[in-house]
């Protein structure tokens, strides 16, 4: 299977249903409310999967993307369309393992947009939502876009923080959060 991103491009995709694709109208929803404040950020996308979403945060200029996957194989994909489309200037790092393992070692870094979409029915957000908090990983003029079923989520409480826009497209919803003002 091939998926194609800003600009026409083609990223490689692992077969099979091991990682699920953000949808393409989900994707260019996202950064068409995003757009402006992609090029120069530091983006985090979280259970990166296919890494759909920060492959096209590189062709929209974001100065660095990291990424955080759990299968190995899509790692290795991920790996290679990133560097693919980065230019010479931009970062690019694709950490293997449990997210929730991974966010403290990033403590001391701050993302302008986080991208997060676990597994619908992985009990993630909570856990994943309270670590970007208490490692103050969000800038605090940034925002995370949390994907999740339209049918099975709950918003995530953070005292520090408010949701700013909630979106639904079709069964798929994204909720927005930033930094209480």
């Amino acid at each position: 299977m091939s998926l194609r991103i800003y600009g026409n491009r083609q990223l490689k995709t692992l077969p099979g249903k091991e990682t699920r694709p953000t949808s393409g109208r989900v994707r260019e929803a996202i950064f068409n409310i995003w757009q402006g404040k992609i090029g120069g950020c530091h983006w985090l996308d979280l259970c990166a999967g296919t890494g759909s979403m920060g492959a096209e945060a590189l062709c929209r200029e974001a100065f660095s993307v990291t990424g955080i996957e759990q299968s190995s194989r899509a790692c290795a994909v991920i790996q290679e369309n990133w560097r693919h489309l980065a230019n010479a200037e931009q970062k690019i790092q694709v950490l293997r393992g449990d997210v929730r393992d991974w966010l403290p070692k990033l403590s001391g870094q701050q993302f302008e947009r986080i991208y997060f979409d676990p597994p619908y029915a992985s009990g993630l957000y909570q856990p994943v939502l309270e670590a970007i908090a208490h490692y103050e990983l969000l800038d605090p003029n940034g925002e995370i876009a949390v994907e999740h079923s339209t049918h099975d989520y709950t918003p995530t409480v953070i005292a520090a923080w408010e949701i700013c826009r909630e979106k639904v497209y079709g069964n798929t919803a994204v909720t927005f959060y930033r930094i209480r003002e």
